[in-house]
């Protein structure tokens, strides 16, 4: 992939990626941007079942535990769950290149995925005090109350973000009844399978891809 002159390296992983090693990897990878001996990185990849707690994240988020690992992550944001049939997109992109702004970067990311939904005929929105991405309507039906369809988290090394968004495509939503998923209890977290739409991993990757690519080649 390559934008005003830069080129990003694209990663797909078809199959389960531990936490851990991709925490591992992304340190790593973002050093190796920094002294220009790698090129940035956008990585997409599912997780085995996890629970993942960010900065600010509070002890009273997990609701109930159950065999499912709970680990601290050195991200931006709260409880957060991964597992099979959520996409992660983890994007190890330098800002130094572009423009210094981390809260345009992430209304970048939360712009690609609103758009990526309109395709699919899914109106969503973002909210001020409620981090990620929100369903109000499906093919022209208004939801009763909105529900959350991605997440985002990001941390930032001296202008290189990494860390990203995790896209529900088809996992088992009732992992999120034991959690208050980023930090709120009163909502529920959806997805495509759910809202009746049939896409696949591959498919996703090529749609956000296309979507991301147009919005980053503006920012600057």
């Amino acid at each position: 992939m390559e934008k005003n002159n830069y080129t990003i390296e694209l990663k797909h992983s078809s199959q389960a990626i531990n936490y851990e090693y991709a925490v591992q990897f992304m340190q790593k990878r973002v050093d190796l941007i920094l002294t220009k001996c790698e090129k940035e990185l956008i990585w997409f990849l599912d997780h085995n079942h996890i629970y993942t707690q960010g900065a600010t994240s509070k002890d009273n988020e997990i609701i109930k535990k159950i065999n499912v690992p709970i680990l601290k992550a050195n991200r931006g944001g709260k409880t957060t769950y991964h597992g099979p049939g959520q996409r992660v997109v983890y994007l190890m992109i330098d800002l130094n290149k572009r423009k210094k702004d981390i809260r345009r970067f992430i209304s970048l990311i939360e712009n690609t995925i609103i758009n990526l939904l309109s395709s699919y005929k899914i109106e969503s929105t973002t909210f001020r005090d409620r981090v990620g991405v929100w369903v109000i309507k499906n093919q022209g039906q208004t939801l009763k109350k909105e529900m959350k369809i991605a997440a985002i988290g990001l941390r930032i090394k001296k202008w290189v973000t990494y860390h990203g968004l995790s896209f529900n495509i088809k996992p088992e939503l009732k992992y999120y009844e034991y959690i208050k998923a980023c930090g709120l209890s009163n909502y529920q977290n959806t997805s495509l399978k759910q809202l009746g739409i049939n896409v696949s991993s591959e498919t996703f990757d090529k749609d956000y891809l296309k979507e991301f690519s147009k919005n980053l080649q503006n920012f600057n």
